[in-house]
């Protein structure tokens, strides 16, 4: 019979060095949201995409779940599977060394009992955060699924970055706008008694509404830069501890290449074009993706005496 000690033993030790590594990456996570000083993420979708915001500099790397759905064809808001997107979102692990936060929606799953499953696949990809957004759901429902994502990961050993986003800036009916505040404060402190570590609330807000978010809240707060918001230093002043660019990036490519489809289709130039990243440049990107995701060669095992 084969000697499976060795194996066996290889493996756990394997797996413990594993656990500890995303640990400490997830502590290092946590350590870059600081009211005042935020982190700044321009959200990926993909590989390309990714490996572009960790070379402008990035401390860390989001994924928009939009951007992921678009470029797998499909609509964002519950439309992608969850095996498609973890597949993608593994990739996009794969191809950066820094930190990957991932959207994972409402957890591509209908119970918490499912978040829960979603969250342990999302660690085993070595992904060390995720969003996990309200919808308006029912608060005890959601705090549910928060506590449900929190166990999972403390299970697994993992200070997962546990992002509760709340909806209400833009799902709250029309002429409700004075219910906003109250609304979105309680749910944070349900949601931080749930086990969330931060806030994300969605929507172009102002400085005071950034400021009166902050104070009260009890958790560090994420907002949205996109067109329309304030820029990076004004939310900071206003106490944000993390800023999202969310789909903005992804709107933006692809709304370059409409215009620069229209314009060769109407006009036969190319203007739109000029500035964008040449084909060498890309494909020495992708070509170095693939290089990372090749798995090391494994040492033949010793004969057993």
């Amino acid at each position: 019979m084969p000697n499976t000690t060795n194996t066996t033993s290889t493996t756990g030790t394997t797996r413990a060095t594993d656990t500890a590594r995303t640990a400490a990456t997830a502590a290092f996570f946590h350590s870059l949201h600081v009211p005042g000083k935020p982190l700044v993420l321009p959200n990926a979708w993909d590989v390309a995409s990714a490996r572009l915001v960790a070379g402008a500099g990035a401390a860390a790397l989001a994924t928009t779940s939009a951007g992921v759905a678009w470029s797998l064809g499909h609509g964002d808001g519950g439309h992608l599977a969850r095996d498609e997107a973890l597949a993608a979102l593994g990739r996009i692990a794969d191809a950066v060394d820094i930190p990957v936060t991932a959207d994972i929606e409402a957890g591509y799953a209908e119970d918490p009992a499912g978040v829960a499953e979603t969250v342990r696949r999302v660690l085993a990809a070595g992904i060390v955060g995720v969003n996990l957004e309200d919808g308006l759901r029912p608060v005890a429902e959601q705090t549910e699924r928060l506590a449900a994502a929190r166990a999972a990961a403390n299970a697994a050993g993992v200070p997962l970055y546990l992002n509760a986003r709340i909806d209400t800036h833009r799902l709250l009916p029309a002429g409700t706008r004075g219910r906003w505040l109250p609304e979105t404060l309680e749910r944070a402190h349900a949601y931080a008694a749930a086990g969330a570590d931060g806030v994300f609330v969605l929507g172009t807000l102002r400085a005071d509404e950034v400021r009166a978010l902050v104070s009260a809240s009890p958790l560090p707060v994420n907002v949205s830069a996109g067109p329309g918001s304030l820029p990076v230093a004004e939310l900071a002043a206003a106490g944000a501890a993390r800023i999202s660019a969310g789909a903005a990036l992804a709107e933006a490519a692809y709304g370059l290449a409409a215009r620069a489809a229209r314009e060769l289709l109407t006009e036969g130039t190319t203007t739109s074009l000029e500035g964008g990243l040449d084909y060498p440049t890309l494909n020495t990107l992708l070509l170095a993706s693939a290089e990372r995701a090749r798995p090391a060669p494994h040492p033949a095992p010793r004969p057993t005496p």
